[in-house]
């Protein structure tokens, strides 16, 4: 998930193609639907992303009770109004009635505490979870910004790498040369710096033991002559999200669908972000699919950000979307940090009954 952050944006508002009651709002390259005349173009407003909490007295103010998601309809979601994908909530909250919005815009002011608006968390399945233990070694992952919400991280003709963003849950192994050991994460629990405890049962640990990635790592390491060795997979299946890819993790005939995306490791004192594809032997560990490689172009992103998964071999159901990063690893002061973004396929933000879990 992406980091949350409520921030003043200048709006280029759009007719709405289906309603004449409506407009578009556009936020960087997020379209959110408001109602017709609240805004022009170069105004000033508030953007609460997807993935957003708020608390009653805001959802009151705005007039959407009973209308967002999750189990107390406080949850923003992206759904379609009248045909159009509405992403996120362009809004003027009372309290911020005195605030220079345009300066706060720029000073990239987040207003978040403030409107007592929170990240949701995913809930997190018993099989998971775990009993876990104290690991300040564990080479942590990092969240994946939205390309729509930051598209100036790449530039136009820029080399970049595509690859398939698989529906799963998050997979973060560190192996220790010192010593040989193995701690195993979540996402969400890496970044408390805690790891799982071994447990035959954890489907995190299944998949590690079953596609053998200690093993892998190991040798990563000798290769590279390092001290420490992350490698980041998306475990999936049946059983973990809506999306399968044809895996079921229920039976233990086989092990959960494992397929990395991301390889760290400390050098000489330095942790440095490496390709898998470069880095790993063919056939070591399974990879997510790379669908591009070539020059930046923003339709190109949208393009394969959309359709059927690859992984199967099959088509079985739609693609969640792709992540897109540079050729050669590098910093981006857009973002604040590596150069990596995602791009999400409308069909899969607004499918009925999927499941988000962490």
């Amino acid at each position: 998930m992406s980091t949350l952050r409520v921030t003043a944006e200048e709006l280029t508002v759009h007719e709405h193609p289906n309603a004449d009651a409506l407009e578009v709002a556009q936020v960087g390259l997020y379209r959110a639907v408001v109602a017709k005349g609240v805004y022009r173009s170069g105004d000033y407003a508030l953007y609460i992303p997807e993935q957003a909490v708020l608390p009653a007295a805001l959802i009151e103010e705005l007039g959407l009770t009973g209308r967002l998601a999750g189990s107390a309809a406080d949850r923003v979601k992206a759904v379609r109004l009248r045909g159009e994908l509405s992403q996120g909530l362009v809004c003027r909250p009372a309290v911020l009635a005195g605030v220079d919005l345009e300066r706060a815009a720029k000073e990239g002011t987040d207003f978040a505490e403030l409107l007592g608006i929170t990240k949701w968390s995913p809930p997190v399945p018993t099989t998971m979870d775990g009993d876990v233990m104290a690991a300040p070694e564990l080479l942590p992952w990092v969240d994946i910004e939205n390309l729509q919400r930051y598209p100036d991280v790449f530039e136009a003709g820029e080399p970049v790498v595509l690859t398939e963003k698989l529906h799963g849950t998050c997979c973060l192994v560190t192996y220790l040369a010192e010593d040989g050991r193995v701690l195993v994460a979540s996402k969400g629990f890496g970044a408390k710096g805690l790891a799982l405890k071994e447990d035959e049962r954890n489907v995190y640990w299944r998949a590690v033991r079953g596609h053998g990635v200690p093993e892998v790592a190991a040798r990563l390491a000798a290769r590279l002559g390092a001290t420490r060795v992350g490698i980041f997979a998306e475990v999936y299946g049946r059983g973990v999200q809506d999306l399968a890819y044809g895996t079921d993790v229920r039976t233990a005939e086989a092990p959960p669908g494992y397929a990395v995306f991301d390889v760290s490791a400390e050098i000489d004192g330095q942790v440095r972000w490496l390709d898998p594809a470069q880095v790993l032997e063919e056939g070591e560990l399974p990879l997510v699919p790379t669908l591009f490689e070539g020059p930046y172009e923003l339709a190109t992103v949208l393009e394969r950000a959309s359709g059927r998964e690859s992984v199967s071999g099959r088509g079985l159901h739609l693609r969640e979307g792709v992540v897109i990063r540079p050729a050669v690893e590098r910093y981006s002061p857009v973002v604040g940090g590596r150069a990596i973004a995602k791009a999400v396929s409308p069909a899969y933000l607004t499918r009925k009954g999927g499941t988000e879990y962490e």
